[in-house]
């Protein structure tokens, strides 16, 4: 696993050999810069404890968060370290596997003692199995947090595994209504729905920030399909409901024609696959190019997930100046702005009809299409990386032992 190399050694090493690419032939990163020669304001020694590396097969959107904030702070002059399980890759910052996918919750305290040591700042992000880091971490530490799993355990552990789902259900809310208070740490939601979900497991509110995801500079745009293609984007995990859209498709195709193209891998893959209908095709994980010009040439971006922290992919569509129609959860009830970047369901027949309605009338969904643009425009990295970084101070400033 990469092991970049140490801190302390960097200012020996020439900038080249610090942080080898993962392809020789691979060209430099378009967020990579030369770091500030200035020191940055505290804390200037970051790390991330999270589940996965960008470059892990299951990573999301979670991961790109991570990824991003990682990336930017890492250019505003910090030490970042991202400290993760399972497989990782080379980056600008450093990067520590501390084990498999499951066993590294087990060993990330004995990671991070023996390969980090001492930090300023200790982000755990939070996505259901908790590290319970304010209870060994003897310094400030923030908790990032997509959403709460409250529901999905039960969705993830069901029949005869439902006391796992239990079990994990109440120790993710007690580590972050009750080991995260013990020093009063802060918590950065990513959307106001999580903010909520927090509240109503009992988290105070006024150690809830919240700091919504970004996106890139878009790319000039692809010609839009002519024939009509409708797009969903997601891991193929339970929660995501992509059988529910493929039931959803075999009223709708008769209407519509045209194509859904399922873009995304997991688990449920070879199950959807046996469901999928005429017209349905599943593409795997793609490069990110790839996702794009989908969503260039998408009529629609359809997310029939149960609940999201935000729903990335919404504002990622909205700079193709493409719309979604999704379900009114949380999460994607943040990232739609219902009647306006596109269609918000309250139910299986109201979701086909916008699917119908909206397939049917391009003037419609063109005038969606530019609003999605438009808010989308609200949300770049670079805004997220600062607001961040000021929350990362006030949770060092107010830390207290």
């Amino acid at each position: 696993m990469p092991q970049h190399v140490p801190h302390q050694l960097r200012a020996v090493l020439p900038q080249a050999s610090q942080h080898p690419p993962q392809h020789p032939s691979s060209h430099p990163s378009p967020h990579s810069s030369q770091h500030p020669s200035a020191l940055p304001p505290p804390p200037r020694r970051i790390v991330f404890l999270a589940h996965r590396d960008l470059d892990n097969p299951a990573a999301g959107g979670s991961e790109l968060l991570v990824d991003r904030l990682a990336d930017g702070l890492t250019r505003l002059g910090h030490q970042v370290t991202l400290l993760c399980g399972g497989p990782a890759s080379y980056r600008d910052y450093r990067v520590v596997s501390a084990g498999g996918e499951f066993g590294h919750y087990l060993r990330a305290r004995t990671a991070f003692a023996r390969q980090v040591g001492e930090t300023d700042l200790l982000v755990e992000v939070c996505n259901g199995m908790p590290y319970l880091a304010p209870l060994w971490h003897r310094g400030p530490t923030l908790c990032l947090v997509n959403h709460v799993h409250t529901d999905l355990w039960k969705m993830r552990f069901g029949g005869p595994l439902a006391p796992a789902a239990r079990i994990g259900r109440r120790l993710e809310h007690w580590a972050l209504a009750g080991a995260a208070a013990r020093h009063r740490s802060l918590l950065v939601a990513v959307s106001p729905s999580t903010a909520h979900a927090l509240r109503a497991i009992g988290v105070e509110r006024d150690r809830i920030r919240v700091v919504h995801n970004g996106v890139e500079e878009p790319e000039p745009l692809v010609r839009r399909s002519p024939e009509p293609l409708f797009v969903a984007v997601g891991r193929l995990v339970e929660y995501k409901r992509i059988d529910l859209l493929l039931r959803l498709w075999e009223r709708v195709r008769p209407v519509t024609g045209g194509r859904l193209v399922i873009v995304g891998d997991g688990p449920e893959r070879s199950r959807l696959e046996q469901l999928a209908g005429p017209g349905v095709e599943f593409t795997g994980h793609v490069s990110e190019a790839e996702k794009h010009r989908l969503l260039c040439e998408a009529w629609l971006l359809l997310h029939p997930s149960a609940v999201e922290g935000w729903g990335l992919v919404v504002t990622e569509a909205g700079t193709r100046e493409t719309p979604t129609i999704a379900f009114d959860v949380p999460g994607l009830r943040d990232s739609v702005v219902d009647g306006e970047t596109g269609v918000l369901a309250r139910g299986e027949s109201s979701f086909a009809a916008a699917w119908c309605t909206l397939a049917l009338s391009g003037h419609r969904r063109e005038l969606m299409g530019k609003a999605a643009r438009d808010r989308a425009a609200q949300f770049r990295w670079h805004r997220t990386v600062r607001q961040f970084r000021a929350v990362a101070s006030e949770a060092v400033r107010g830390w207290g032992p």
